[in-house]
């Protein structure tokens, strides 16, 4: 039979290790919590670039084993003409994207900014064309941009110059502008309601200071207010050009990257030379260009705008 003191003992041993193991939850909590997004980024991010990295240099062939081809499909990627002139598209394609959908995104969000009625409602509808899925929105432009019967046709012909309905898919410089057009459509709702609630931050008290020394509202804006979104609006470059470079449902299901290759970009020709033309291993060697590509615009972006927080500081 155990004494009193034993029993005693041992209760202030389970305590202690109770007391133990409560402290240590605290600091595994984190790492716990944080698990989840690791095995997701682990499995469904950096497993499939390291697969992407290791098949770029194979040789890979339906129905034959896999041969080691070294650097033999970057070599091709560097002499391949096309290749160079997607990389513009691309590139062309991703800074008309940015100026455009943040462009009116920030002009949008100036005039929602301002107390008028009904300004909710416009608040609310501006949202529908991010809400919109791709698919849907594709087969009402294809309807909308049609030459014979599309609606836009109409305003076209209202222009002096215009004495047709214009092709506007299926001419090169056309479709490369209803490409970007469409996109950045899509895509500026997302913009202006991140910069009016950056809009909303800015101190009242700086833009009053600033209409009493006489400044005009132009002078206000680009003096106090453009200041104050900057960060803002270098983080939205930095997503819209992600956004713009990844961006395929739109390009492929409008002009299939067409027509002669104007609307192709890097994403559409990996898809293309992989899975029309079943060549996966330079297909690889085209993701990891692309993927370096978007790299450096990235890092090029947050260059900045770490200069720009140690100005600040």
């Amino acid at each position: 039979m155990t004494t009193r003191a034993e029993t005693m003992t041992a209760t202030a041993v389970d305590r202690a290790l109770e007391g133990q193991r409560r402290r240590r939850l605290p600091w595994l909590l984190p790492y716990l919590l944080a698990l989840p997004i690791i095995a997701y980024e682990g499995v469904f991010i950096l497993y499939p670039i390291y697969q992407g990295l290791r098949s770029s240099f194979f040789r890979q062939q339906i129905g034959m084993p896999e041969e080691w081809a070294g650097l033999a499909n970057y070599e091709r990627l560097l002499g391949d003409t096309a290749f160079w002139g997607v990389m513009g598209t691309t590139i062309i394609y991703m800074v008309a994207v940015i100026a455009a959908a943040i462009g009116v995104g920030l002009g949008s969000a100036l005039v929602l900014n301002r107390a008028f009625r009904g300004r909710t409602l416009a608040r609310a509808m501006m949202t529908m064309p991010w809400s919109f899925p791709d698919v849907p929105t594709v087969l009402v432009f294809l309807w909308i941009l049609n030459p014979s019967f599309g609606v836009i046709n109409v305003f076209a012909r209202l222009l002096p110059w215009i004495e047709e309905n214009p092709t506007w898919l299926l001419d090169p410089r056309l479709a490369f502008v209803s490409v970007v057009g469409i996109t950045a459509w899509k895509g500026f709702p997302f913009y202006s309601l991140v910069i009016l609630a950056a809009l909303q931050t800015v101190p009242s008290e700086l833009l009053e200071a600033a209409k009493i020394d006489g400044a005009s509202p132009r002078q206000a804006f680009f003096a106090v207010t453009l200041p104050a979104i900057s960060p803002t609006l270098l983080l939205l470059t930095v997503l819209a050009a992600i956004f713009s470079f990844k961006q395929f449902t739109l390009i492929w299901l409008l002009t299939g990257g067409g027509p002669s290759g104007a609307t192709e970009t890097i994403v559409v020709r990996i898809y293309s030379t992989a899975f029309r033309f079943y060549d996966f291993s330079y297909a690889a060697a085209l993701g990891v260009a692309g993927f370096l590509l978007a790299l450096t615009v990235s890092l090029v972006f947050l260059a900045v705008q770490r200069r720009q927080d140690m100005e600040a500081g």
